[in-house]
């Protein structure tokens, strides 16, 4: 949200709910590095020095942050753990000897913040990499030897808490069966030895090279969230590139060509062109095509970008909108060996239309006497909002709310019955998207309370008359919604404006805020230092309870897909505790408790025969069985009869949906390929993840069920629904 504070110098920008960064990264393959693919001596620099301090008196020496924590022992040695955590998580390069020579930073670390001297953790750095080479030139050694597959050994993955290695020699047996295990999944996939070996190879030397590749910035940045994260989980350091990138997903737009990249072997693909970008209106790229030259203009010089990082290659390509930027090229059907093209697009702003709100609609079948229900469904990834966009014009902006509407408005001349907001997965966003979003549905009235450090309490209200949507309505959370998602839910929930469904939400109540450390750029000069996201409040709900560690706890349940020991703000070493403040008055559109146990009975009995939903709790069973495990069987007739069972599974699962009529899983003959995702073919892989987006989705159309019962029940007894719905609640009508 674009709220100003009355704080010192206006530092703040945009007022932000969302979980870590690191819950919405993806998992793509991307690597990192230098243009020229070279080696760095990396130190830190004099700007760093100044990007410390000023951090530092951010969150530890000023009333900025919700929390302020002084550089004492105690920070020193948190930011210690949490900075070997960032280089080595998993404890499968340093060993005990490793951490010993660290020690003597141990207790230094907070000083070195404050200082701005990071040089521990740059010299920690150093040897981190040399451990990687050793890592990386041992295991592909290893790759021309043969395995045996036919004993009891396995491999224990998860090594987070695991003691550190003894010696190198340890270390060697950690590998040994690492690369075990990488070689069996292929061969298990039917790949050849050779095959194997040459994929391994390139895997774990990419390994090497994407260390190797890391600039300075990349590890001072490191260093400085190991702080960041030390005074709270869901306070970060931005670079003025990740900055950029921040507030580029907040407003689902970028100016650029409209093409997803991804980086394989030394060359950047496109991955996907975006439609109605300026690449697809042009038409000459697609998907596969090779990027290997950059040039700005028409007549600028292309510079040779093989080798480098993804990043690197982006900023090349994105820029003002309106300017020109030349692409040499490799079409995808010419091969890695193929000739060169060029073409020259004008930039523009591209929509990232896929984390947009989007709509569908279930048919739910007349049962007992109830007619058939037509149900809207809106599935809202994140709280977007364009933030320059709207100060730039207010009546023009990308905004979460304002799809919603325009939504709900095209559900309205459909003549739905009822509307199903699906947040699942949204890890928040905008704060004020939030508040706003909840104004479609409630006619006026407080939405969310936030305490400030000082304790002063401030209340945010929807003060626009009316609603969108008067009618019935649900809301699906997982223990992936979390901030702006459960301040929305808890919201609906509050007034009895709405039926939760699904799991425990995440639990993250607190307020981020974007911090420009630039905050006098010299003439012409971009952003140099970058921005912090740091807590300055905590959030509350209209009841005075927070969402805090608890969560959102649905009206109806489905089974767990996670634990809370697992993940969510519980997780957290240092999250705020749970606590409480004073209500504030509020409307009661309905109270739901009466209508739950016969909609819990419904609920039961029907996925008592939904085989989608079923199957979906039985894989949810069985991943969270062998997760706890947290080793994988290295004798290949075990792993060979898990793939069997799994590839049986999904096959008699296909045969069953044909039979009856059901819609079919897209990636029902999908079988593990051993591959990691920047060794696939790229075109292939993008189809597979757009055909993921239409497999069953039994948990959203049983949401979509279970609001036609409540609508059905309603409308049969009036007697009940004058007590769950009161004659007070005229803003809205569940029944006619």
């Amino acid at each position: 949200m674009n709220r100003r504070f009355s704080v010192p110098l206006s530092l703040f920008t945009a007022l932000l709910l969302a979980t870590p960064l690191a819950l919405l990264a993806r998992a793509d393959g991307i690597q990192v590095g230098n243009p020229a693919g070279n080696r760095l001596a990396i130190a830190p620099t004099a700007d760093q020095a100044t990007i410390s301090k000023m951090v530092y008196g951010a969150l530890s020496d000023s009333r900025l942050a919700y929390r302020p924590r002084p550089a004492d022992q105690a920070l020193s040695e948190d930011i210690f753990r949490r900075y070997l955590e960032a280089l080595d998580g998993n404890r499968q390069f340093f060993t005990a000897a490793d951490i010993a020579r660290f020690e003597p930073y141990r207790a230094s670390m907070g000083d070195a913040v404050r200082e701005g001297d990071p040089s521990a953790a740059f010299a920690m750095f150093g040897i981190y990499r040399e451990r990687v080479e050793q890592r990386v030139d041992y295991a592909r050694k290893l790759l021309k030897k043969d395995f045996d597959f036919t004993g009891n050994e396995r491999w224990e993955y998860d090594r987070e808490k695991a003691p550190w290695a003894a010696d190198s020699a340890a270390l060697d047996a950690l590998w040994r069966k690492s690369v075990m295990n990488d070689w069996l999944r292929l061969k298990i996939a039917g790949k050849e030895p050779a095959e194997i070996r040459k994929t391994l190879d390139k895997r774990y030397e990419q390994v090497a090279r994407s260390v190797s590749e890391l600039k300075g910035e990349d590890v001072f940045a490191l260093f400085l969230n190991a702080y960041t994260a030390s005074v709270d989980p869901h306070t970060d350091y931005l670079n003025p590139r990740s900055a950029e990138n921040f507030n580029q997903q907040m407003s689902l737009s970028l100016e650029g060509i409209g093409a997803q990249l991804q980086r394989q072997d030394d060359v950047v693909v496109i991955r996907e062109i975006i439609p109605g970008g300026p690449a697809s209106m042009d038409g000459t790229l697609k998907a596969g095509d090779r990027i290997v030259g950059v040039g700005q203009g028409k007549t600028g010089t292309i510079e040779d970008v093989i080798g480098w990082r993804i990043d690197d290659v982006v900023a090349k390509i994105r820029g003002t909108k309106g300017t020109q930027v030349k692409l040499e090229y490799i079409p995808a059907e010419s091969g890695i060996d193929g000739g060169h093209r060029t073409v020259t697009l004008t930039r523009q702003r591209v929509q990232l239309a896929e984390q947009a709100a989007k709509s569908k609609t279930y048919t739910i079948p007349a049962h007992a006497g109830a007619p058939e229900r037509l149900i809207g469904v809106i599935e809202l990834p994140t709280f977007y909002q364009d933030f320059e966009g709207r100060r730039r014009n207010g009546n023009d902006y990308t905004s979460a709310t304002r799809d919603v509407a325009r939504l709900l408005a095209e559900f309205k001349a459909k003549g739905v019955d009822g509307v199903v907001l699906d947040l699942r997965n949204n890890g928040g966003g905008s704060l004020d998207e939030a508040v706003q979003l909840t104004g479609l549905f409630i006619d006026q009235g407080p939405v969310v309370q936030q305490r400030e450090s000082g304790g002063r309490v401030q209340v945010y209200s929807d003060r626009t008359p009316g609603v969108a949507w008067e009618g019935p309505l649900a809301v699906v959370v997982n223990r992936g919604s979390a901030s702006a998602s459960e301040i929305f839910a808890g919201a609906m929930q509050d007034y009895g404006r709405a039926l939760i469904i699904g799991e425990t939400t995440f639990g993250k109540g607190t307020v981020q805020n974007l911090l420009d450390l630039d905050r006098w750029p010299a003439a012409g000069e971009g952003p140099r230092y970058g921005q912090v996201k740091l807590t300055i409040a905590q959030f509350f709900r209209a009841d005075g309870g927070s969402t805090q560690n608890k969560g959102v706890v649905p009206d109806i349940t489905y089974p767990l897909s996670v634990d809370a020991n697992e993940f969510g703000e519980s997780t957290y070493d240092n999250a705020l505790p749970w606590t409480r403040i004073a209500a504030v008055p509020h409307a009661r559109y309905g109270n739901f408790a009466p209508l739950l146990p016969q909609l819990q009975q419904m609920h039961a009995a029907r996925i008592a025969d939904d085989l989608e939903f079923q199957w979906w709790s039985e894989d949810v069973s069985h991943y969270r069985a062998e997760a706890a495990k947290k080793y994988l069987s290295l004798n290949e007739t075990e792993r060979r009869a898990e793939r069997d069972r799994q590839e049986a599974q999904r096959k008699e699962r296909q045969v069953i949906r044909k039979e009856k009529g059901l819609d079919l899983d897209p990636l029902a003959e999908e079988t593990d390929d051993g591959l990691t995702a920047n060794e696939r073919d790229v075109v292939r892989d993008a189809a597979r993840e757009k055909a993921a987006e239409k497999r069953p989705d039994p948990l959203q159309r049983e949401a979509a069920a279970i609001l036609a019962n409540a609508i059905d029940l309603l409308e049969q007894d009036r007697t009940l629904s004058a007590q769950i719905l009161p004659k007070t609640a005229s803003a809205v009508r569940w029944t006619e």
